[in-house]
């Protein structure tokens, strides 16, 4: 479809924003193409440049993980707001796919797009959704880091939550004022601090 340098210059301007498939031995079976637009009177948002499924290997699902790959990583490296695409207006696959499988809406029809002078659909995904699944995933994660962190705390010193004055003495931290400002929970915030960055 492109020159080999249209290739280079996606891999080499949006790395993180290209996929490949592979099947069981390694052989390229699909791939995406995706790049950011850099308008700037416009939100960020990206472009699929191209997409293709080895036939052999369609209806697997594959397109559509290549493509919300891409679209995560457009969010999570670019904040971007939304994608874009164009499709022929004959392709009648490919619209099914991006309609009704990836929510994907019309914007325009652009007449004579493609050489051959085919009309191309303009079409456009909303990425507010995805980028809020993505941010409470992180939270998730982030609380699963602080609860395996307290958790493996209790594990080595069951009495770590316990900072009762009859317990002091047992573990060796005396009685004075000075000490229960410090302690343990200092030690608890420099852990956190590590596991955090």
């Amino acid at each position: 479809n492109y020159q080999m340098k249209y290739y280079f210059y996606h891999g080499l301007s949006w790395p993180q924003l290209s996929y490949i498939a592979e099947d069981e031995n390694g052989k390229v079976v699909g791939y995406v193409l995706a790049k950011m637009e850099e308008d700037p009177d416009d939100v960020p948002h990206g472009h699929f440049t191209s997409l293709a499924v080895k036939r052999s290997h369609r209806r697997l699902g594959l397109a559509q993980k290549l493509m919300d790959q891409a679209s995560r990583a457009m969010i999570e490296n670019f904040s971007a707001k939304y994608v874009s695409l164009h499709v022929r207006k004959s392709n009648r696959a490919a619209l099914h796919l991006y309609s009704n499988t990836l929510n994907f809406q019309i914007s325009e029809v652009e007449p004579k797009y493609y050489a051959d002078g085919e009309d191309a659909y303009a079409m456009k995904r909303d990425l507010t959704q995805m980028a809020e699944e993505l941010r409470k995933q992180l939270e998730v994660k982030e609380k699963g880091k602080h609860l395996v962190l307290a958790s493996l705390e209790n594990k080595m010193d069951p009495k770590a939550n316990h900072v009762g004055d009859c317990c002091r003495e047992e573990k060796g931290l005396g009685s004075t004022a000075e000490d229960s400002s410090g302690g343990d929970s200092e030690d608890v915030r420099e852990v956190s601090e590590t596991t955090e960055s």
